[in-house]
C-alpha cells in the first residue's frame, strides 16, 4: 500500500505510540524510522493532522499522541490486513483436538486471542430476553443433595447444588419439578423469577417443603440472567500502562468489564465487527472495544469482544478478532442434512 507523506507519518506516529505509550516528537520519527524528510517538513505534517483532529498535544511532553479520530482513520484507512500467524497457528491447533465441548473451544479461543493481544477477551451470551426455558429436572447427588438443573432453547445449561430436607420426600422433588415446567416452559429467561414468584403459593398447596427448592431454582434464573459475560485475559489487561500506573483507570476498567450491557451495545452495528475507539461513553474515552459476533449451535448468535486502552494495537487486534470469530462459525457450522428429493 503506497502512502502520502501525511498518512505515512500519521501511521508512524500511531504504531510507535501503541509500541511505547510515549509521545512522539519529529526527533523520534527520524532517528527511528530513518525517514527522508527534513525536521522542518515532519513537524509542518504533523502540525496538519492536529489542525484535522487526527493527533493531539499532551500535557507532559511536546511530542503528539493519536486522537480516537486519528486512530479510526488508522483503523480503516492505514493497517495492514494481514492476521498474525501465531494466532492463525495455536486458534487451529486447538480446533484440530476431537471431543470439545462448545464451552471448551470458546473458552480456549478467548484465551488465545488475549494471550495474543495483551488484552482482555470477553463472549457475551444470548440476551435474556430472547432466549427460553426449554426445561427443569433435579438431580440427586448424595442422601441429603440434589443439584436443580435448566435447559434453555440456545443449548444453555444452568445449575444450583442445594441440600434437600430430610422432611421432603422425592416424590415431593418431583412435584415440583412437575408443577414449574408446566407453568415455566416457554418462559423468557428475564422473567422467570417474576413468574416464580406468582406460582409461589401454588407450590405450598402442592408441598410443604417447597422453599428451598424453589429458592434453588429462584437463584439460578438469577445468576443465569444477569451472569451473561465470561471475562478472559483480565491479568494481561491490567498489566497495560494505562491501568498498572493509574488506580482511577483501573478502578473505572473493572468496573467497565462487569457490564455487559455496555458490550451488548457496542456490538449493535449491525456490522459483522464493531470498533468503538473511545466513544462508547465520556467515562470511558479512553477505552476502545471491539467485538464481532458468530454462530453456534442452537441459532444462537454469540459476541466475542476485546477490550483494552485506546492505545491497543488495531492491526493485530481488528485481524485476530475477524479471524477468531471466522474460524468459530466453520467450527460449529451444522452439516445440512441431505433430504430425499434434493438434487444433488
Amino acid at each position: 500500500m503506497e502512502l502520502n507523506r501525511r498518512d505515512r507519518i500519521l501511521k508512524l506516529i500511531v504504531e510507535h505510540f501503541i509500541k511505547t505509550a510515549s509521545p512522539v516528537g519529529s526527533q523520534t520519527l527520524i532517528e527511528e524510522y530513518h525517514l527522508d524528510f527534513s525536521s522542518a517538513t515532519i513537524r509542518s505534517e504533523m502540525n496538519a493532522l492536529e489542525t484535522d483532529g487526527l493527533i493531539e498535544k499532551t500535557h507532559t511532553s511536546s511530542g503528539r499522541v493519536p486522537s480516537s479520530a486519528g486512530y479510526r482513520y488508522y483503523v480503516n484507512k492505514l493497517r495492514n490486513l494481514n492476521v498474525d500467524g501465531d494466532i492463525k497457528m495455536q486458534l487451529q491447533a486447538m480446533l484440530n483436538k476431537k471431543a470439545q465441548s462448545i464451552e471448551e473451544v470458546i473458552k480456549e479461543s478467548c484465551e488465545i486471542l488475549s494471550h495474543m493481544t495483551n488484552l482482555a477477551s470477553i463472549v457475551l451470551g444470548p440476551n435474556a430476553d430472547d432466549e427460553h426455558l426449554v426445561s427443569l429436572q433435579v438431580i440427586p447427588i448424595s442422601a441429603n443433595t440434589a443439584t436443580a438443573v435448566f435447559v434453555t432453547d440456545k443449548g444453555y445449561v444452568e445449575n444450583k447444588t442445594f441440600v434437600i430436607s430430610e422432611k421432603m420426600p422425592i416424590g415431593d422433588v418431583e412435584k415440583c419439578v412437575h408443577l414449574l415446567n408446566d407453568r415455566l416452559r416457554g418462559t423468557a429467561i428475564s422473567h422467570l423469577v417474576e413468574k416464580m414468584e406468582a406460582i409461589k403459593p401454588i407450590l405450598g398447596d402442592y408441598v410443604s417443603e417447597h422453599d428451598v427448592l424453589y429458592q434453588a431454582f429462584a437463584q439460578a434464573f438469577i445468576r443465569f440472567a444477569s451472569d451473561r459475560l465470561s471475562l478472559y485475559g483480565k491479568a494481561e489487561l491490567f498489566e497495560q500502562p494505562e491501568f498498572a500506573h493509574d488506580a482511577d483507570k483501573l478502578k473505572r476498567m473493572i468496573e467497565l468489564l462487569d457490564s455487559p450491557e455496555i458490550f451488548r451495545e457496542a456490538s449493535h452495528d449491525g456490522d459483522s465487527i464493531s470498533i468503538k475507539i473511545g466513544d462508547i461513553s465520556e467515562e470511558y474515552s479512553d477505552v476502545s472495544i471491539i467485538t464481532s459476533r458468530f454462530k453456534i449451535p442452537g441459532n444462537a448468535d454469540g459476541t466475542i469482544a476485546v477490550v483494552g486502552p485506546t492505545r491497543m494495537d488495531y492491526q493485530k487486534v481488528v485481524g485476530a478478532l475477524e479471524y477468531v470469530a471466522k474460524a468459530l462459525d466453520e467450527y460449529f457450522k451444522v452439516p445440512k442434512i441431505k433430504k430425499e428429493g434434493d438434487k444433488e
